[in-house]
């Protein structure tokens, strides 16, 4: 499925939607391709999260459109949505002690009736999830005493239950050593290969980007500072514009992908 971001600006309280220079975003428009992997980088602060939220109908603009598939957002209900978009945060804290199998079978919320109870088929299909993510083996474990790296895998198992087209991840690999943020980004490029899930993810390393996605978004104070192919939008006049850091981007061989080397901060 394809989102389309029309000529969105929001604000998140009535000051902000008042005065056009304080909004949050400002006159966004961005295109996510069906079975595409796109990347929203930007510094603090910039409208990255609020741009996710956007797209995942939990926030409504204050001007322009979201559209899922040609249907803007505010007119397809929210259970019908969920089926179809799932979204990932940068953290989950459940308020209970579930196991691993149970966060997962959250993701058939959004496919049951009212009091509906979970069938063997919803079971099955967070059980393939668990699996698909590597963490199959966890599916009794409590939920919390997992690490870092295995909650975040047992989380996009539960987007995956959700059988959505469409995921959304904010910094799918914040606070993860090296070890886990390589499991994770493979694991996402294997869903988006194998699958051809949709996906959007906010980050601030632009290595990780640089790796995974075809597409990138450039956000700076909350308007788009460049948007298309990889290789085309990840360049170093174009860091430097967006974080005010001389970077040295190349190709690099052993990687098989650009990376990204901050220098110091542009005078």
């Amino acid at each position: 499925m394809s989102l389309t971001v029309k000529q969105v600006s929001f604000g998140y309280d009535v000051r902000e939607r008042a005065a056009a220079d304080g909004l949050t975003l400002r006159d966004v428009s961005v295109a996510i391709r069906r079975g595409s992997l796109t990347g929203l980088l930007g510094p603090n602060g910039c409208g990255k999260t609020t741009l996710l939220r956007l797209m995942a109908g939990v926030l409504r603009p204050t001007r322009g459109t979201v559209a899922l598939n040609g249907r803007r957002l505010d007119t397809i209900p929210r259970r019908e949505l969920a089926q179809h978009v799932a979204v990932v945060p940068q953290e989950t804290h459940p308020a209970f002690d579930y196991t691993a199998i149970e966060m997962a079978l959250m993701g058939r919320h959004p496919h049951l009736g009212l009091f509906q109870l979970e069938g063997p088929d919803d079971i099955a299909i967070a059980h393939a999830s668990l699996a698909a993510t590597g963490t199959a083996h966890l599916a009794s474990r409590p939920y919390i005493t997992l690490s870092g790296g295995e909650k975040q895998r047992v989380v996009i198992a539960s987007a995956l239950t959700q059988s959505a087209e469409v995921l959304l991840l904010d910094e799918p690999t914040a606070s993860l050593d090296l070890a886990y943020q390589l499991e994770v980004a493979a694991l996402l490029s294997r869903l988006n290969r194998d699958r051809g899930v949709t996906m959007v993810l906010a980050t601030h390393d632009l290595n990780l980007a640089a790796s995974l996605c075809d597409t990138l978004v450039l956000v700076r104070a909350g308007r788009v500072l460049a948007q298309g192919p990889t290789r085309d939008v990840l360049t170093s006049a174009l860091v430097q514009q967006l974080y005010d850091v001389e970077a040295d981007v190349r190709f690099h061989d052993g990687a098989g992908h650009l990376t990204v080397v901050p220098i110091r901060r542009a005078p």
